[in-house]
């Protein structure tokens, strides 16, 4: 059982430990795009205008004043959620948040969920059939798998899928999510699902196999426990915790691979906005985006800290 206060000053405590870690990155993203990165003032502009338009629009973005007082200004937008206005469409930033996110959601979440649900069983069933064909033949596949970009799947998905069967639009969205759900999500899912499953399945196989070759299951099976109730009730809970860090680390990246499918399905999600934000340099929402993903890493890091001792109560938190 878990001590509710051990846990709560554990969280207290970590969450005080991000804040020079936040601190760090706020600085080094300020760094990167005050002083390597291009003059948006120059690329929003144009090449036609002139030295006389380019200072007008530096004054309006507040590139001219100092760079002390302009990183005074992007930590207080940090702290307050404000980014202001994109330099690009004149449209707030925490609006673009707003009304592309719930797109991105939609995509991220079912993919998160498909990939979570069928690589542990699966992974789970190779391991428990090991050696067997049925063994010899999900590597096989899996190893083809990994071996076959994810542009490839996009294509041919859509070529087959859309063109030929025409199961699944290629592309559109709709305002209401049930309707997306059921219309433009499947097909970018199923795709997605299909390359993250080879390794998440061979990764977590080999998880299972380790915790098989432990001498507690020896043990067990020395006790007269079933081989089904050895690989369910002690391999898959011992396991749990790298499966749980490997998730806290394929995260971050689900959510970045979710902007490359909002790109090839024309979704109007969060990522094809980053991607028009890099390509017209507009500072404000690339240093958002950058800022809540790793905000979201460290919190998504804190939440799998908690799990480990959810999943195993001899974890001590420290």
């Amino acid at each position: 059982m878990i001590g509710s206060e051990s846990v709560t000053s554990y969280l207290i405590r970590r969450i005080w430990q991000m804040i020079p870690t936040l601190a760090g990155v706020i600085l080094l993203i300020f760094v990167l795009f005050h002083f390597f990165g291009g003059d948006p003032a120059e690329i929003i502009a144009g090449q036609n205008a002139s030295a006389q338009q380019v200072d007008v629009i530096r004054q309006q973005l507040g590139l001219d004043q100092p760079w002390w007082i302009q990183l005074w200004i992007f930590c207080k937008e940090v702290v307050t959620f404000n980014w202001g206005d994109s330099w690009a469409t004149r449209e707030p930033v925490a609006h673009i948040f707003l009304t592309r996110l719930p797109a991105t959601l939609t995509i991220m979440i079912p993919l998160f969920l498909l990939t979570l649900v069928l690589s542990v069983p699966i992974a789970l069933g190779v391991a428990y059939v090991r050696g067997t064909l049925t063994d010899r033949l999900t590597m096989m596949a899996t190893t083809v798998a990994l071996s076959i970009s994810f542009l490839v799947y996009i294509i041919a998905g859509q070529w087959l899928f859309g063109f030929e069967l025409a199961w699944f639009p290629i592309q559109g969205w709709a305002g209401s999510v049930w309707t997306n759900l059921a219309l433009y999500v499947p097909l970018p899912v199923l795709l997605a699902v299909l390359v993250s499953l080879a390794p998440q399945v061979r990764l977590y196989r080999s998880f299972f196999l380790d915790e098989i070759g432990q001498d507690y299951v020896r043990t067990a099976r020395a006790k007269g426990l079933g081989e089904g109730q050895v690989v369910f009730k002690h391999v898959l809970r011992n396991a749990l915790i790298p499966i749980l860090t490997d998730i806290s680390l394929q995260l971050p990246g689900l959510f970045i691979g979710s902007f490359l499918i909002e790109v090839f399905f024309s979704i109007p999600g969060l990522g094809r906005e980053v991607l028009l934000a890099v390509n017209r340099s507009d500072y404000p929402v690339i240093q958002a985006t950058t800022i809540y993903l790793a905000m979201f890493t460290m919190v998504i890091n804190l939440l799998t800290d908690v799990l480990y001792k959810l999943v195993d109560p001899r974890v001590v938190l420290k």
